[in-house]
């Protein structure tokens, strides 16, 4: 991670595109080694310490140098990712990966090529690889329409608000067809190879080529929530941080809290580099998480059926139209610092469509912090009764997105807890000394300053 930094700097205080960047493979790299590394130290620990999870990568014996590099540099998705665990590379050397379930009927199994054991990957790889040139060629002709020089330019004042708002739309939509484009072509590579395969379908014995799905490009583009859309993208690096680092942080018996929320967003903010973009993304990011999720808890429920079988309204398309809208437009603007990385170009083209992104969004967070939060609760258990809402305790708790913490608010609460409950427990075992109140420090000082008289 620190010789990543290092590239990471450099690469930014160089910034000439002309200049290879080797950091997108060394960001592929730290997640491998980082979680080879928690592999093998979960190989090393009892079974009943180990979550399900943690039990199937666990490393127990370790591997060759041979079998160690074929791993790190496994040529498909060296460059691009995605990237994945040393036991699902392992199981792909040994063809354990492809065994059949015991008391599955044979003639369900999926078809393979002679002796070989790897199902047949021909089709869905060459599908793969024409949805990824199809991806770069539409890149390529919108890219010589929305780009960086198209916001940054005086022009670009010229035009209306709503097809500034909808030309700051198409800027991410041309960025993310680069990366559908490139982990297309990386995801057949690995489909072709077998790596790829993710079992079949018992029943219609339908083969599943989606082991290392790193993009859902129709999920994130119809998403109607940040969450969606989030989990929709970079979906391997979603599974490094939560199953290496927010996971990781937590001690045995304790719900993950604020402490690993933040080692969690400081890990992705250090992975991706130091550009201030990435971190304006970030900030505001968490932000429309917690708006997000104060939408579905209290505005959602009055599109849904009240008698508790939660079916949708015949409003509800109307609902999800209009959150769809502004979900893909909030988080349009949130990406452009992203894009443009510099601190002063982003805050230029987010002041030229007049913060709208932002101030939605904090407009949204202090409505539902406001007494308006409680009128609704109470509308809608007026609404539901005799059917209990799910309280907010007993929604699940879902590790961050990307990183991203999904209610900065709250975890600001539970970091103050932490911090509270931490000194009082030291002062319960004698490691904190109270300080002195102003009184007490001036009648201290007085009684020094007397005796020196």
């Amino acid at each position: 991670m620190g010789h990543m930094s290092i590239n990471h700097i450099e690469r930014q205080i160089l910034d000439d595109p002309r200049v290879i960047d080797i950091t997108g493979a060394q960001m592929v790299l730290v997640m491998k080694l980082a979680s080879f590394c928690w592999n093998v130290h979960d190989g090393r620990l009892p079974q009943d310490q180990l979550s399900d999870p943690q039990k199937y990568a666990a490393v127990t014996q370790f591997p060759g140098i041979l079998d160690y590099l074929g791993y790190v540099l496994f040529f498909p998705s060296l460059f691009a990712g995605p990237s994945f665990d040393y036991v699902d590379y392992r199981r792909w050397i040994d063809t354990t990966l492809f065994d059949i379930p015991p008391g599955t009927d044979p003639s369900k199994a999926p078809p393979t090529r002679k002796k070989r054991r790897i199902p047949r990957s021909g089709t869905p790889a060459t599908k793969k690889a024409i949805a990824g040139l199809g991806w770069i060629l539409g890149f390529l002709q919108l890219g010589s329409i929305y780009n960086q020089e198209t916001v940054l330019n005086e022009q670009f004042l010229n035009y209306s608000f709503p097809r500034r708002v909808w030309i700051l739309h198409m800027l991410g939509v041309t960025t993310r067809l680069k990366y559908y484009g490139v982990w297309s072509l990386t995801e057949g590579a690995c489909i072709l190879s077998g790596m790829g395969y993710n079992g079949f379908d018992e029943r219609t014995g339908k083969v599943f080529w989606d082991r290392l799905e790193n993009v859902d490009p129709w999920s994130l583009e119809t998403a109607q929530n940040s969450h969606g859309y989030l989990g929709s993208w970079n979906k391997n690096t979603n599974h490094w941080l939560k199953n290496y680092v927010y996971l990781r942080v937590t001690p045995k018996g304790k719900k993950p809290g604020f402490r690993a929320s933040l080692a969690t967003f400081a890990t992705s903010a250090f992975w991706h580099g130091f550009y201030p973009g990435y971190y304006l993304t970030f900030v505001l990011g968490s932000f429309i998480q917690t708006a997000g999720k104060s939408f579905r808890r209290y505005i959602r429920p009055f599109f849904l059926s009240p008698d508790g079988t939660n079916k949708p309204t015949s409003y509800k398309r109307y609902y999800d139209i209009l959150t769809w809208i502004i979900t893909q437009l909030t988080l349009s603007f949130a990406v452009v610092p992203f894009i443009i990385l510099s601190f002063p170009d982003s805050i230029a083209v987010w002041s030229s469509v007049y913060f709208y992104g932002a101030i939605g969004t904090l407009a949204s967070v202090a409505f539902f912090s406001s007494p308006a939060k409680g009128f609704l609760i109470k509308q809608l258990k007026l609404r539901n009764k005799p059917h209990p809402l799910q309280s907010v305790a007993q929604e699940p708790t879902r590790p961050p997105t990307l990183g991203l913490p999904n209610d900065p608010t709250k975890e600001f609460d539970e970091a103050v807890q932490e911090i509270k409950a931490e000194i009082e427990s030291r002062k319960r075992h004698g490691s904190v000394v109270d300080m002195p109140s102003g009184e007490e420090l001036k009648a201290s000082v007085e009684r020094k300053v007397g005796r020196k008289l």
